[in-house]
């Protein structure tokens, strides 16, 4: 005849068993929560410095950036045309195809008392827009003689009337009090390019208005101080010089690198997810491509093997605390040889007494799993705000905006709870087997 011991009955054994052995289970509990607790945090660091670079990517439209640029049978750059850019919108998941010209010079922009030189460029607006540009403040030209700046354009202007000892700090710092400070939106400044003749150079002086301000780059490390101007802007320079792109000197060697083409051509995807899939068309077409994915794609490879490297370390202490709960498990075997016998006495089978002494075992690693997880972003939390101010305020770097040392996701909960519990497990299976072994006769006299 065999009794059945119900979940309910098996936990109240479980319990008060545990409770005359109150301080080697607690132990227990804690070898195994600082166990989790190690494998966690040591884990949580690959993790939160991963994520924090793919935040830092991803925050950026370039993430789904494919540059694309073409190369003739001797391997030098090829021009892309007007009619390879429609064939490249037209393919499947493209979401913008951006082009520009870059001013073969560096012209100077005054206004008021203040001049400074940018990167001046001629950009595709509409496609712009598609790929994701923004303007901060103003809008988008809508006539020739009307330009957007970068957000740190302002940067670039000094005083003209100051020596250039005077305003720069021994760093090459622009004092603040030499600062341009007044809104640039709706400025009348004046651009002013120059070319040479025979040795002589000459200038010429085009008036334009600041119309917009574009957006600050994703990172804060990062300026922008690019203008941006109009094709008609472009055609009225390349008339006062003669040259292609504004090009200062005509002369052949000057030239060669210059020519009437776009410098730069981007094609965007709708997701992360389609830069794959357009560069491979784009390079069965013979274009050549990058896109800041692919290194997306090696970072996330690296880290997956830094974060499986780290979890593996982990492991290591959780099996050396499950040698703890090896020898409790024993020990509850022994202490309890007479309730073991009087259960196969009366009919218990020995499945259910296996079963016991499996709960019980898995009831203080979860318990050990639970207080170490509950710890780790205890100390997560104090890590990221600690050595934040430690490497801030002791080694004096300037750490990247929502920088994290340490993340726990809840995959990696999943991970430790999951590896908790086998361990714990495989650590109560053999002296829950030993416990079914128990010869009745011997357990009851020694009860007697």
């Amino acid at each position: 005849m065999c009794i059945c011991l119900k979940l309910q009955d098996q936990w109240q054994f479980i319990r008060s068993n545990m409770k005359k052995s109150k301080s080697r289970v607690y132990m227990t509990v804690l070898a195994s929560a600082m166990a989790c607790t190690f494998l966690v945090v040591l884990a949580s660091v690959g993790f939160g410095i991963h994520d924090t670079l793919i935040k830092d990517v991803i925050e950026n439209r370039n993430v789904t950036q494919i540059e694309i640029y073409r190369l003739d049978k001797d391997g030098e750059s090829k021009e892309i045309g007007d009619e390879e850019i429609k064939q490249i919108e037209n393919m499947e998941g493209v979401k913008a195809v951006t082009r520009s010209k870059e001013l073969a010079q560096t012209p100077a922009y005054q206004t008021d008392n203040y001049v400074g030189h940018g990167r001046t460029v001629v950009s595709h607006f509409p496609s712009e827009i598609k790929a994701g540009m923004e303007v901060e403040e103003g809008r988008l030209p809508e006539k020739a003689n009307e330009i957007i700046v970068g957000h740190h354009f302002s940067n670039e202007l000094i005083p003209q009337d100051k020596d250039v000892n005077e305003i720069f700090d021994a760093n090459g710092e622009l004092l603040e009090e030499f600062a341009y400070k007044d809104s640039l939106l709706g400025k009348e400044i004046s651009l002013t390019v120059s070319k040479e003749t025979n040795g002589k150079e000459e200038e010429h002086t085009l008036n334009v208005t600041i119309v917009g301000i574009t957006v600050p780059p994703a990172r804060g490390w990062m300026e922008d101080r690019t203008v941006h101007i109009s094709e008609e802007l472009l055609a009225e320079i390349e008339d006062f010089t003669g040259t292609a792109k504004g090009a200062v000197n005509e002369a052949e060697e000057d030239m060669l690198y210059v020519s009437s083409g776009y410098d730069r051509i981007h094609a965007y995807a709708h997701s992360m997810e389609g830069v794959v899939s357009i560069s491979e068309q784009l390079n069965e077409e013979g274009y050549y491509t990058y896109s800041p994915a692919e290194e997306l794609k090696n970072i996330n490879v690296v880290f997956t093997i830094v974060k499986a490297g780290l979890i593996f370390i982990g492991t290591i202490a959780i099996i050396i605390a499950s040698i703890g709960i090896y020898n409790t498990m024993t020990m509850a075997v022994t202490e309890r040889t007479p309730d073991i016998g009087i259960m196969k006495a009366i009919g218990a089978h020995p499945k259910k007494i296996k079963q016991i002494f499996l709960l019980e075992s898995s009831y203080i690693g979860l318990l050990g799993v639970f207080i170490g997880i509950v710890a780790s972003y205890i100390i997560s939390a104090i890590a990221n705000i600690g050595l934040t101010m430690v490497v801030e305020g002791i080694f004096e770097e300037q750490l990247p905006e929502g920088f994290r040392f340490s993340s726990i996701p809840l995959s990696l909960v999943v991970i430790t709870v999951i590896i908790c519990l086998t361990v714990t497990v495989i650590s109560g299976s053999k002296p829950a087997k030993k416990a079914t072994q128990v010869d009745v006769l011997q357990a009851l006299r020694r009860e007697i």
